[in-house]
């Protein structure tokens, strides 16, 4: 069972998480910060990994803490469940419509983080969220999980619906490379030998 639980607690939030690669996409995500939720529950339902988040953060402030240190602790969560990477497809895309919107993500579990971000939000806010903060999000996921992220819009005007193609997009792309390549189920996917 490819699986994780990380535990991160710092003077701004207290995140638990636990992820299992091999799930069917059941999701329990408690953050405080409803919309997020709801993203996260997007990520989980279409990449089909089973995550469990719990989150309390200094919400007082902002929303900025526990949407960045979620994404922290979900990409460590991910690169320790994936381990060596052995038998992994390691490359996944997806273009993803959602209405108005559209959004390509390509990604690749290569250990080196790099985050490409061709989005615009046309509002600062989805309800109460920031829509600046799920760049924030996605930049301390890809860091963390060590991939290399790039995310585009092709279109939309309506913010909820490019953040939403973009958590979809993600998930329906993990999804392929996490997965295991039956033509090379036992080989590490790199000619260096390692990830």
């Amino acid at each position: 069972m490819r699986s994780a639980k990380i535990e991160r607690k710092t003077a701004e939030t207290a995140i638990t998480v636990d992820l299992n690669l091999d799930g069917t996409g059941l999701y329990d995500n408690r953050t405080g910060v409803g919309f997020f939720d709801h993203m996260l529950d997007q990520l989980a339902r279409h990449a089909l990994i089973d995550m469990k988040i719990r989150a309390e953060g200094d919400l007082h402030i902002d929303d900025h803490h526990t949407v960045e240190d979620v994404g922290i602790a979900l990409g460590q969560a991910l690169s320790t469940a994936l381990g060596d990477k052995t038998g992994i497809n390691r490359y996944g895309e997806c273009r993803l419509p959602m209405d108005d919107a559209q959004v390509a993500c390509a990604l690749d579990l290569s250990g080196r983080p790099f985050l490409v971000w061709n989005i615009d939000m046309p509002t600062a806010k989805i309800g109460t969220f920031d829509t600046e903060l799920v760049r924030e999000f996605f930049q301390a996921f890809s860091t963390h999980g060590g991939i290399t992220l790039h995310l585009d819009a092709l279109h939309g005007f309506n913010s909820h619906h490019i953040a939403e193609a973009a958590f979809k997009a993600v998930a329906r792309a993990l999804r392929v490379a996490v997965e295991t390549d039956p033509r090379k189920s036992d080989a590490i996917p790199s000619t260096k030998g390692a990830l």
